[in-house]
């Protein structure tokens, strides 16, 4: 790991490393806690780059850290509204957590600038989707609800 050459590697090595492309392997190899190590060790060399953090938003989420993973997510938001990754993944730790009426806006923003190309188009159609339900289930609840009299 390159964390660990940087603990006792030479400053020549140190030059070299990139953190992010390390987190991202392993990431890629679930080893999701020592990515989040790399991603931490980016994010000093870059603060508060939004790409790093949506890597360790996703990291948390993986790790079942579901509310560090919606803090960093809502972080992103703050620094960059339009950032799809951390709609989409706020969107769906959102559902998960029984929150679905929350999660419609972030689906909507995603889609509005939804990512193109073959690998993005997975994820843009589980976002319609997940969308089209929770629509359906919000109108469903607003039918079903008692109405109130003011008199």
């Amino acid at each position: 790991m390159t964390w660990w050459k940087k603990l006792v590697g030479s400053s020549e090595e140190l030059a070299n490393i990139d953190y992010y492309e390390e987190g991202s392997h392993l990431l890629d190899g679930r080893r999701y806690h020592e990515a989040l190590t790399s991603f931490r060790l980016a994010l000093k060399e870059a603060p508060g780059d939004p790409l790093v953090l949506q890597q360790i938003a996703i990291a948390y989420s993986r790790i079942g850290m579901s509310d560090e993973a919606a803090k960093t997510y809502r972080h992103v938001l703050q620094k960059d509204p339009d950032a799809v990754g951390a709609h989409y993944g706020l969107a769906f730790l959102l559902v998960r957590s029984g929150q679905g009426s929350e999660a419609i806006p972030h689906l909507e923003a995603f889609l509005q600038n939804a990512p193109t190309g073959a690998s993005a188009q997975e994820h843009v159609e589980h976002a319609r989707e997940a969308l089209t339900e929770l629509r359906a289930l919000s109108a469903g609840q607003e039918a079903s609800a008692p109405e109130s009299s003011t008199g």
